[in-house]
């Protein structure tokens, strides 16, 4: 159903940009998993090896396409397959890179007891994260200090009210959100 909007969508990032449409990142999963998490290509080739794991809404690596891509989160379409392939869910705490997760560890042991997903209470308060970390002039400091432990207490609230329920709560948020 959404592959004519995903053919669009490539061709938009081939026009825009060289290099690959789809872009993959080691993510940490259940159990301390390694996966490989897709999105659509948002960034110039080789953009992880020459900046940082997080951005900010002006990092100039970000390519004219991507920053629409990136502002209507139809880059992270491709996160479907990771779906379908058991990698993660549709709902659950967000799979983060190796590096964050390492700051946090402790708090990861009871987070990554459940399959991460695509959305959960964080993505929807922090849907808007690019902008938040202009504020910063050390943008990966701002994000381990200030919003990685906000988006970590979400998660925990999440596991403690993780239902059916709540799922079908959130998904209907990101939704309204995206919109």
């Amino acid at each position: 159903m959404l592959s004519p909007v995903m053919v669009v969508i490539a061709v938009l990032i081939k026009t825009d940009s060289p290099g690959p449409v789809l872009y993959a990142q080691t993510r940490i999963g259940k159990d301390f998993t390694p996966f490989n998490f897709y999105k659509f290509r948002s960034m110039v080739i080789n953009a992880d090896k020459t900046g940082l794991g997080v951005t900010a809404g002006n990092d100039p690596r970000i390519t004219r396409i991507g920053r629409w891509l990136r502002r209507t989160k139809l880059d992270e379409l491709p996160q479907l397959l990771n779906v379908v392939k058991g990698d993660i869910a549709l709902v659950g705490p967000r799979p983060e890179l190796p590096r964050y997760i390492a700051h946090f560890r402790e708090e990861y042991v009871h987070i990554l007891k459940v399959r991460p997903g695509i959305t959960d209470y964080a993505s929807i308060e922090f849907r808007n994260e690019e902008a938040l970390l202009n504020q910063y002039s050390d943008v990966e400091a701002a994000y381990i200090d200030n919003i990685l432990p906000q988006k970590i207490r979400l998660y925990q609230r999440y596991l403690t009210k993780i239902s059916l329920t709540t799922d079908i709560k959130i998904l209907f948020k990101t939704i309204q959100k995206i919109l």
